[in-house]
């Protein structure tokens, strides 16, 4: 439709405000209490227009066909100026001394032409609240305006806040009563980035010297893909807000990501590459390094041959540096022995994923969330792993959206599902398969698809006879009453989406898991279709999804590029000038057995702490220890680089350019902020070096000139650039040409399996590698905490650390009392391959018979009870259910 404003008719969409109509026009008016990413509320009556005579709200005020707008009336101006000085007449003299670019009030008062001389209320002493680490309050500054709250409700969906006390004296305040630390508060920062008055603030705003620059990057924590603006001030990361025109984000981040950068200026940083000499890591110069290094691996080389090196590449390292690494390995030192984390985590999502569709990666956009009505969450936890996804969901439930959640622990979100299935570790196969009978016995199955999209129903028929839902309850321990209410929240709905994670992968059968999962989804057309919520795995790690799309695997070349496939293989060569070695290289899990009978003789791992993250430590230290050569190349010296030969200093990712790939197949960029310190580089410059000291040219002198290369060798991405990025913004691969827009919806017309169809998998429940027994009668389950990620490297030295300062093992009541534990008590937990001691947390989130515990904290190595059984396809190791007993601490000593 059709408005005026100030003489100038533009063209807005039915159901704009007058607020969107002026800024259509390229118009502005000042606004307190508006803020794009929460619906509008007309608290602060600053935005006043006049429309057809009328001084009207011009945020909540709906446009007409026809409206003639002015936003310089002078009764509208005189009106808004009134409201504004009252406002301000009862604020501490202070609240107009922010700069500008800090505070939405100071520039109203500057374009509506109220100064300090308009201070004349009575001042209401305010309070002041400290005690978080990232949010500060100054209730002096407070005016109500309820943007903090409605952020906290209907972005982020904590409730957490509430405006307290009357008239003038209203302001925010914890709604737990207590101070801001104790409150219910998960520190998003929403609250903050959008306080138009600087009564809550964080520390790098609290100092008022200019911001030089804002650099838009992608963030370096999980694998959701958030946009952030990066505020530099002297050189030096200031504070990271979120980017308000992120496509994936939208204006909205979490603890992580909006305030755990302070490692990057940690005084415990590696700046100097290190050698050990004579059992110590001394200081050397890179070219000393490089040459050792060199010099070293082309003697292993010569000695023992090319396979007898491995590289585990970096899951936070760019699609650029992943090409690199798994280029130098394949091309100069001539091995597919190249992987990445991705084996401990998101393997098995590749094959089962790709096995079922043909693709590895998921389904769908973020965007479907919008308009999904019923929400299968399976083993994933994203409130805590993925906090904007999950805050995205539980909106979307909020609004009317079922949910699903099928997981042993009562994580937050299955306080807010219609159904909480909470099977018994490692029988996920069981409960699909038992989903899928009662699809198919029930009618909800898409019988049109079914015949037209898909292969092997009738294997599958056969398989879920022995998976009746009283079979299934016996497997499982899930009701069959509630697996037939679950099969029928999710059968019945218009839109439904698969939204899964490690619970599921991180198994002896989690490829197995992933595919009887996606029969769900075939089963009723919700994948491959318009109408569809798909399957999408939530990443672990920031570029988890790219690190394996770029190659660093050992059986696949960029772009899952199969080594047996002539045609890739051909097209690879040609670009490298290079014959390939076409035998699959080694696992991460293989590497460490080759290690350990000798056939692996150096090791390179660029950007994880295997000692702390993989499973059974005792055994990778060992395999650490056997290699001749090991090269770290890290930020800090961690665990594994304690026990390296060779340690090169990196750079994080606010130090350096390229791309990642987030969970749902974007690629974005990556941009420099601030320089690394000292002598530390860019993944990307370090393998370039290393090649040099090899006697080789990559070729990819710049991380631009890498993606370019990228796009020639992976068709997938050959339509994809930094220069048509920084234009255009993030793209869904596959993107093949530069007029292709990309793909955010998968399958549409067909899938990519050899036939085009999707492949039912027909898979019966097997047992998991290890269950409890008499010896060992608890089954212990590793995940992930809100404030900490990974091995912890980067969160413990922010004050993330203030948030959550130790793990504690997760106990069901039930079985603290019957063992005489209490809460916070030290225990002893022991497996078949180590022990530890950790304090407890008695709670209800654990079933009696299992336990939970993170891996951030060093002092509460999960890890060294972890086993080695894994997933019989993949090697993904599995996490999710290791035989333990708990007791006492120093049960043992």
């Amino acid at each position: 439709m059709k408005v005026e404003v100030d003489g100038h008719t533009v063209t807005v969409p039915e159901g704009a405000t007058l607020l969107e109509a002026v800024r259509a026009a390229g118009g502005a008016v000042p606004t307190l209490c508006n803020d794009d990413r929460l619906s509008p509320s007309g608290a602060c009556r600053i935005c006043l227009v006049c429309a057809e005579g009328r001084t009207v709200a011009a945020c909540v005020t709906p446009a007409a066909e026809g409206d003639r707008i002015r936003t310089d009336d002078p009764r509208s101006l005189a009106a808004a100026r009134r409201t504004l000085e009252l406002i301000v007449s009862e604020l501490s003299e202070h609240a107009l001394e922010l700069p500008p670019e800090r505070s939405e009030l100071v520039r109203a008062c500057e374009t509506l032409g109220v100064t300090r001389d308009n201070f004349r209320g009575e001042q209401i002493p305010g309070r002041r609240d400290d005690s978080h680490p990232y949010v500060k309050l100054d209730t002096d500054l407070c005016i109500a305006c309820g943007r903090c709250v409605r952020m906290c409700d209907e972005v982020q969906g904590t409730f957490a806040l509430e405006l307290v006390g009357r008239g003038f004296a209203t302001v925010v305040a914890p709604g737990s009563g207590g101070s801001w630390l104790e409150s219910d508060c998960v520190a998003c920062g929403g609250c903050v980035d959008s306080c138009p008055t600087g009564a809550l603030s964080e520390p790098g705003f609290l100092d008022l010297r200019p911001i030089e620059r804002v650099i838009v990057t992608t963030c370096g924590y999980c694998g959701v893909g958030c946009a952030l603006d990066v505020h530099v001030r002297e050189g030096e990361v200031a504070a990271v807000t979120p980017n308000h025109s992120s496509p994936t984000n939208r204006g909205h981040a979490c603890v992580k990501g909006r305030f755990a950068h302070g490692f990057v200026h940690s005084p415990d940083r590696l700046t100097t590459p290190l050698i050990r000499r004579g059992g110590d890591l001394e200081p050397a110069s890179w070219d000393e390094a490089l040459a050792f290094v060199a010099g070293r691996l082309l003697r292993i080389r010569e000695r023992h041959g090319p396979d007898s090196i491995a590289t585990i590449s970096s899951a936070r390292a760019t699609n650029e540096e992943n090409y690199l690494v798994q280029k130098l390995m394949r091309a100069v030192i001539g091995t597919n022995n190249v992987d990445n984390c991705s084996r401990l985590c998101h393997s098995p999502s590749a094959a089962g994923l790709t096995a079922s569709f043909g693709v590895s990666g998921g389904t769908n956009p973020f965007d479907d969330f919008d308009r999904v009505n019923c929400f299968l969450l399976a083993g994933a936890n994203p409130t805590e792993a993925h906090p904007v996804v999950g805050a995205r969901m539980k909106q979307r439930v909020i609004q009317g959206a079922s949910l699903v959640v099928v997981d042993p622990r009562r994580i937050e979100l299955a306080g807010y599902a219609d159904v909480h299935l909470r099977p018994r570790p490692g029988s996920n196969v069981a409960v699909f398969n038992g989903l899928a009978r009662v699809l198919l016995e029930e009618g909800f199955a898409d019988e049109t698809f079914l015949a037209e999209r898909a292969e092997e129903l009738d294997a599958l028929r056969d398989v879920l006879r022995d998976h009746s839902p009283e079979r299934v309850e016996e497997i499982s321990g899930v009701p069959a009453s509630e697996l037939r209410r679950a099969a029928r929240l999710y059968g019945s709905a218009g839109c439904a989406s698969i939204v899964y994670g490690l619970g599921i992968t991180e198994h002896s059968h989690g490829t197995d898991g992933v595919r009887t999962l996606a029969n769900l989804a075939v089963l009723t057309g919700q994948v491959g279709t318009d109408g569809g919520g798909g399957v999408n795995p939530l990443r672990g790690q920031n570029n988890v999804q790219g690190a394996s799309d770029m190659g660093a695997l050992p059986d696949y070349l960029p772009g899952y590029q199969r080594l047996t496939d002539d045609e890739a293989v051909a097209r690879v060569e040609r670009e490298w000038g290079v014959r390939l070695d076409r035998r699959p290289g080694l696992r991460i899990l293989d590497m460490f057995a080759a290690a350990l009978d000798g056939r692996l003789k150096a090791l390179w791992v660029i950007g994880e702490d295997i000692a702390q993250t993989d499973p059974n430590t005792h055994r990778v230290e060992a395999a650490i220890d056997a290699c001749e050569l090991v090269i770290s190349q890290d930020l800090f010296l961690s665990r594994t680089a304690r026990r390296a030969d060779v340690v090169f200093p990196a750079a994080s990712f606010l130090e350096k350019d390229g791309t990642f790939v987030n969970f749902d197949r974007r690629v974005q960029r990556v941009r420099r902020a601030v320089s690394p310190p000292g002598d530390a580089l860019p993944d990307f410059e370090i393998v370039n070096l290393m090649a040099g000291a090899l006697g080789a040219d990559l070729g990819c002198p710049t991380p631009d000139a890498a993606m370019d290369e990228i796009a020639r060798v992976a068709p997938d991405f050959g339509g994809i650039s930094h220069a048509r990025l920084d234009r255009v913004g993030p793209i869904h691969w596959p993107c093949r040409s530069a007029d292709d827009p990309g793909t955010p919806t998968l399958h549409l017309e067909r899938f990519a399996t050899a036939s085009g169809k999707a492949q039912l998998a027909a898979r019966g429940y097997l047992p998991p590698g290890e269950d409890s027994d008499a010896e060992y009668p608890f089954v212990l389950m590793t995940g992930r905490r809100l404030e900490h990620y990974n091995a912890g490297t980067m969160t413990r030295r922010t004050s993330n650390l203030d948030l959550l300062p130790q793990e504690r093992l997760e106990v069901n009541p039930a079985d603290a009392a019957r063992l005489g534990l209490s809460a916070a008590e030290r225990a002893e937990v022991t497996s078949r391959r180590g022990r530890i001691e950790v304090r407890l947390e008695v709670t209800e989130r654990v079933a009696p018979g299992q336990l939970f515990m993170a891996f951030h904290f060093p002092e509460a190595l999960a890890n060294v009870l972890t086993s080695d059984a894994c997933d019989d396809v993949t090697s993904c190791p599995e996490y999710k259910v290791t035989a333990v007993r708990l007791g006492p601490a120093g049960a043992t000593s």
